[in-house]
């Protein structure tokens, strides 16, 4: 792959804004950001949309021995929702005393980051809903699968999952869980995301809660006829 896919997360949401809103989604809309690359992505599509933007705060279980490898992930919701991972709980041979006690503790931390990013408020309802799930790209796919199958249980009318940037066969396994998955490159041999945009740093907290700022102020009042 010659150059780079997008300048930085900005530019690639609103080339992503401009194919969701071709679909004309039918209304109402949510967005659902993962943070934190996922936010200053879903901010342009919220925009595009005139849709109000919430995040989606996953936290990953991992197994005792490799904290790394999954067995099931906590979802932020009301309530919050624990997707288990069957095969790879087997394995690992952990019980459900042990998810549960590891999603107690990933649950205070998921209600710490809503505390710090949204001032506690609670997450948007999403059922009878278009739900959008925005990140700034995909590569295992892991932690939104987990996302995608707890939104599922809340009855969205209908789940779109949009991503700039993911290896082909992620989006395949994806298509599974979503309704549809919009992603605009999907590069192979895929190595990593960062490699697709020019500017890719880390989103600090301090840039999300700008986003978010910036979301929840009225749009500037039109300047009255002279």
């Amino acid at each position: 792959m010659k150059g780079r896919a997008f300048a930085d997360r900005t530019e690639a949401g609103r080339v992503l804004a401009r194919r969701l809103a071709e679909m004309h989604l039918p209304k109402p809309v949510v967005v659902l950001a993962l943070p934190r690359g996922g936010v200053p992505v879903a901010a342009e599509v919220a925009r595009a949309l005139g849709a109000p933007l919430d995040l989606l705060l996953v936290r990953k279980i991992g197994a005792p021995w490799q904290r790394e490898l999954a067995v099931a992930a906590v979802v932020d919701g009301d309530p919050p929702d624990i997707v288990v991972d069957e095969l790879t709980s087997r394995l690992s041979g952990v019980d459900d005393a042990y998810i549960q006690r590891e999603a107690g503790r990933e649950m205070r931390e998921i209600e710490r980051r809503r505390d710090v990013y949204l001032r506690g408020r609670a997450p948007l309802p999403v059922a009878g809903a278009t739900v959008v799930v925005v990140d700034d790209g995909i590569a295992t796919g892991t932690t939104v699968r987990a996302a995608m199958k707890a939104l599922r249980r809340r009855q969205p009318a209908r789940l779109v999952l949009a991503v700039p940037v993911a290896p082909a066969d992620t989006v395949a396994a994806l298509s599974q869980e979503a309704d549809e998955v919009v992603c605009l490159a999907q590069p192979e041999p895929f190595h990593a995301i960062g490699l697709h945009y020019a500017d890719f740093h880390q989103v600090p907290d301090e840039e999300v809660l700008a986003v978010l700022d910036s979301l929840a102020r009225p749009p500037p009042a039109a300047a009255p006829p002279s």
